[in-house]
């Protein structure tokens, strides 16, 4: 048995006994919610809707400085940065909300806890310089992407919460970010000041140790629309400090490292396959183990149509890693598998990725047809940005293809339902010839398939519910299932150790 069997033959053993959560240096996907990175898959302000945002600190011993990220949903380009200070037991709140009906987006909060920048009462915009190019800005010398340049671009997207350190205790920023009690709820105040500035905090840092957890909510007051998910959350994503001002696009996802990988600088993935078999990975590049986690050969979800009880669904397929393999920022002029073409390389706005939808009705009909998007796709059903919205409307509805039923995303590809409800089959694995497949690590070891997460929301609208003039609408959230393959030639019997 080679040195990575055994390894992994014990961690199973002790995965039996502790819980898979126990185990630590390693980049893993926690089932249990908490973690040293939070990435919250979708944020939207269209359709005249907020999105809410929570992360929690649970560690009552430790505070923590973490990066928060918002990226819009073509490419991942950063529209807001900034670095936000928990004390032991904080709790940070936000909204997302819509500048104008023809603007972009802001963020807004009345919460105490230190964030550096400090945010307004009257918010602060996302901003659009990431896109039409600034020679001083955070992705020179590429200065556009060749997207959109429009502030309507920030207006979807997704974020990510990277904890860059656990603030020492005693230290000068611990004293600064832990709030003071007036005796109310809700009453706490930190001082926050020179300790929270520039890279002051770096000094007070040392290695995080997870313990976050957080929640999205996207919500319409006025047609009574609530739709929740939690965040998902990676754990063992670094074994060293991470801290860099704002500004900065660092750290970042391609910065997860662990003290146990077999190269410098290299990250251990932990990742569960068919059958529940554990597989630990060792790859040279970090951004490989963050993908590992969040590949999937296919997703698995519902659908729900029926005109009946005015039913629309929508799916948010997010890519939370497509950046560092598509970006000509990152990879200049040639894509990085899994993925096939750079941003923007044939269509403004767009890296495609195919894709092979089977729809199911409830009894076993399904569909396979060709290319069943509508409108057509540039390619055989493509997937062409980072955060995607598959709606399930009529080829021959007005809105399909243009603007999502649900969440009224124009990040969106259609699919004309099969019934009035079923079930998806979503294949990420056999698109583009079977080219989607992250690189092999240390051993040999293949994760086929693309690096998603996301969830399907449905709404249902009653508008004879019993009240005369009441709008009656219903919904729920449902994360996707997901199943893993991976491969390793090298091996005798072809599977990953």
């Amino acid at each position: 048995m080679k040195k990575n069997s055994l390894t992994t033959a014990v961690v199973a053993g002790i995965a039996g006994v502790a819980g898979f959560a126990g185990l630590a240096n390693a980049v893993d996907l926690n089932p249990d919610g908490l973690g040293q990175v939070l990435i919250y898959p979708y944020y939207t302000v269209n359709k005249g809707q907020d999105t809410l945002l929570s992360v929690v600190n649970t560690d009552s011993a430790h505070g923590k400085a973490v990066k928060v990220r918002f990226l819009e949903g073509y490419n991942s380009r950063e529209v807001l940065d900034f670095n936000l200070f928990l004390s032991p037991n904080d709790m940070w709140t936000a909204r997302v909300s819509q500048l104008s009906d023809a603007g972009g987006a802001a963020v807004y909060t009345s919460d105490h806890s230190c964030t550096t920048p400090a945010i307004p009462s009257t918010g602060v915009p996302f901003s659009t310089a990431a896109f039409d190019g600034s020679p001083g800005g955070p992705y020179a010398p590429v200065l556009s992407d060749k997207g959109p340049k429009t502030a309507d671009r920030t207006r979807e997207g997704y974020l990510e919460l990277i904890s860059m350190g656990d603030i020492i205790p005693g230290s000068d920023l611990d004293d600064a970010v832990t709030h003071d009690q007036n005796g109310t709820p809700n009453g706490g105040m930190p001082a926050c000041g020179a300790p929270t500035k520039g890279t002051n905090p770096g000094g007070d840092l040392s290695a995080p140790t997870g313990g976050l957890f957080g929640s999205g909510a996207i919500v319409n007051g006025g047609q009574g629309t609530f739709y929740t998910y939690n965040a998902d959350a990676i754990d063992g994503f670094t074994s060293i400090p991470k801290f860099s001002s704002s500004g900065l696009l660092t750290p970042s996802l391609k910065d997860a490292n662990t003290s146990n990988s077999s190269v410098a600088n290299g990250a251990v993935a932990y990742i569960f396959a068919a059958g529940g078999k554990l597989i630990t990975l060792d790859y040279a590049q970090g951004i490989d183990a963050v993908s590992a986690v969040f590949t999937s050969d296919t997703l698995y979800n519902e659908f729900l149509v029926n005109s009946n009880i005015g039913a629309s669904t929508d799916w948010i397929i997010t890519f939370p890693t497509k950046r560092f393999y598509v970006d000509p920022y990152y990879v200049g002029s040639t894509a990085v598998a899994p993925f096939v073409e750079t941003f923007s390389k044939n269509i403004a706005g767009q890296s495609n990725v195919e894709v092979v939808p089977t729809l199911y009705d409830r009894e076993e009909g399904f569909t396979t047809a060709g290319d069943i998007f509508s409108p057509p796709t540039s390619h055989p059903s493509a997937l062409p940005y980072e955060v995607n919205a598959i709606s399930f409307l009529a080829g021959s509805d007005a809105n399909a293809g243009k603007v999502s039923g649900v969440f009224g995303s124009t990040l969106v590809s259609n699919i004309p339902p099969y019934g009035d409800s079923g079930w998806m089959r979503f294949d990420l694995a056999s698109g583009d010839g079977g080219a989607h497949k992250l690189r092999a690590d240390v051993n040999g070891d293949v994760v086929h398939g693309l690096p998603a997460t996301g969830f399907m929301a449905y709404n249902l609208v009653n508008a004879n519910n019993g009240a005369s003039g009441v709008l009656a609408n219903y919904g729920g959230v449902f994360r996707h299932r997901a199943s893993r393959t991976c491969a390793n030639a090298t091996t005798t019997d072809g599977t990953c150790s």
